[in-house]
């Protein structure tokens, strides 16, 4: 495929209002390609809109919207060729005592949406044989820790959704990429310390919750403890040009040690290192 046609390619972002969205899809905008920018709030687009991007208003949980989306990206552009599975949101606190509902809201957007964005650009993508799908995780989609089992087990899912996409879509020249990004410094980041604490502050888990949210304001309030999200636009563009991507890209602050000591440590002794941590 020639870089002309390359840069002609359609690629659709979910999450695009902010972090790791809007910074691929501002990567991506700028290397030529036709991005479609989908998120919630459809305001907090307007830089992107600027540098040619087309932001459309979506609820990656409403499946309305998301055929919606394809629909138009069809009608106007001939189909997605590349789909950045991006939007997501995570739910810390005890698996005792976190609600669940918002458990199975946290799959709804961090999982079923991908699945189901999947199920409608696999056709277009079979079609022409030619695709790419890059599904973000998170370095937790390798490794856990204590009172995010909720949000762990969406990116474990995810990891192993992928893995079998890879295999059942190699034959139609369609790569599928995961990536695990580590700290980095989004929105999200922060996000969840407030519902940790309500939930699992006070209760019989609230010492480790308090050394956890104690920890993530620490790291965040230190110069060097968090990538910015440019870092993982720059990944996620050079897997959609790469002519044959790695499975897996992990960038960001601590993600490949973290990655390296779970491979190497027994599940105890992994435990003991992410208490360890915690303080």
């Amino acid at each position: 495929m020639s870089d002309n046609h390359m840069t002609k390619r359609v690629a659709l972002v979910t999450g695009g209002s902010s972090g790791i969205g809007k910074a691929t899809a501002e990567a991506l905008a700028k290397d030529g390609y036709v991005v479609y920018a989908a998120a919630r709030r459809v305001e907090q687009m307007d830089d992107l809109k600027a540098l040619g991007c087309i932001p459309v208003k979506v609820d990656v949980t409403k499946d309305e919207d998301l055929i919606a989306v394809v629909e138009q990206i069809s009608r106007d552009h001939g189909g997605v060729d590349i789909l950045v599975n991006n939007a997501g949101l995570s739910l810390y606190g005890s698996v005792e005592e976190a609600p669940l509902d918002k458990a199975r809201y946290q799959f709804d957007v961090n999982f079923f949406a991908q699945g189901r964005l999947t199920q409608l650009v696999l056709p277009h993508m079979r079609e022409q044989r030619w695709g790419k799908i890059v599904n973000v995780s998170s370095g937790e989609g390798k490794v856990h820790a204590p009172l995010a089992a909720w949000y762990v087990a969406s990116k474990f899912a995810l990891e192993g959704f992928s893995d079998c996409l890879r295999a059942e879509t190699a034959q139609f020249n369609i790569d599928v990429v995961i990536i695990e990004p580590g700290a980095i410094d989004t929105p999200i980041t922060g996000g969840f310390i407030d519902p940790l604490l309500d939930y699992s502050g006070s209760g019989p888990y609230g010492q480790i919750a308090h050394k956890m949210a104690d920890w993530f304001r620490n790291m965040s309030a230190q110069k060097g403890t968090a990538s910015p999200a440019s870092l993982m636009g720059e990944t996620i563009l050079e897997a959609i040009k790469a002519p044959r991507p790695k499975t897996r890209y992990a960038a960001g602050v601590g993600v490949r040690r973290a990655i390296f000591f779970r491979r190497w440590l027994s599940d105890r002794m992994f435990d003991r290192f992410m208490m360890r941590m915690l303080g």
